[in-house]
């Protein structure tokens, strides 16, 4: 779908909530519309000849957006050194937020069959291990159990659980029982790092050549360590194997994982 002169055709998008300066901006470009990521936002690629190619993400505007916060994080991660995109615009109009960014090279570690999965394991156990490795002091964004379950209850009580997408663990439970669990069963954080929040594969991009970078980091934050391990683990696991979930394993360093952290924060990913 190409774009006009005057106005980008914005598929999925009311061209007349899109900001002015943005529309300018996009002016020319044509516009696929993309799931890379877990993002719940609409993600758009967006190319044209002799521009660098961006990245549009949109999500309405509420109490529990969460484009707001991946801004602020990319900017973080950015300053850091940390392979991720760039932000370009953030704004807000017609009730909805934008974030325009560049599009980082790759693909996502979910997808990328030109590169075997080892390999794909491998780098994900490292750019975890690169993330963890930064100095907790230096992150500005709490992501503890404290603040985590608290946006939990809110998003339970709001309804924005999707009771029908637990995973079978977690099936025969209702929201309300799981909150109950994740209260009476909280684990104490000891060992605490920078997470990314939402380490599944689809948020991690690479090319044959390597870990290309971060996306969808709206929940990055000071977090225990097994808020990263947990959702990799399973992830890996549902797209690739047990094999793969020992080999990344081995590449990150954990020999002995504790099943009963891994089971917590797999269940608190069922708020999110």
């Amino acid at each position: 779908m190409t774009t006009t002169a005057d106005q980008p055709e914005t598929p999925g998008i009311d061209p007349a909530v899109l900001p002015a300066g943005l529309a300018r901006r996009l002016a020319g470009y044509d516009w696929e519309g993309v799931d890379i990521g877990c993002s719940s936002a609409d993600v758009f690629l967006l190319r044209a000849a002799g521009r660098p190619n961006v990245v549009l993400k949109s999500e309405i505007a509420g109490a529990f957006s969460e484009l707001p916060a991946e801004v602020e994080r990319l900017s973080w991660l950015r300053r850091e050194g940390l392979a991720s995109p760039t932000p370009i615009v953030f704004e807000t109009g017609g009730g909805r937020h934008f974030l325009l960014m560049s599009a980082l090279s790759g693909s996502d570690l979910a997808r990328a069959d030109d590169i075997p999965v080892l390999a794909r394991v491998e780098f994900a156990a490292s750019a975890l291990r690169t993330l963890h490795a930064q100095p907790v002091a230096g992150c500005p964004f709490d992501h503890r159990l404290e603040n985590r379950l608290r946006l939990a209850e809110a998003r339970m009580r709001a309804g924005l659980v999707d009771e029908d997408d637990f995973d079978d663990d977690n099936r025969d439970a209702g929201a309300q029982e799981l909150f109950a669990w994740l209260t009476a069963n909280r684990p104490q954080e000891t060992d605490i790092v920078v997470t990314h929040g939402d380490a599944s594969m689809p948020n991690f991009m690479a090319t044959a050549e390597g870990f290309s970078g971060y996306i969808d980091c709206g929940r990055l934050g000071v977090a225990d360590r097994y808020q990263d391990i947990a959702i990799a683990v399973s992830s890996i696991q549902s797209n690739f194997g047990a094999e793969a979930v020992a080999g990344f394993l081995k590449s990150y360093g954990l020999s002995a994982p504790d099943a009963a952290r891994m089971r917590y924060y797999r269940t608190l990913d069922e708020f999110f």
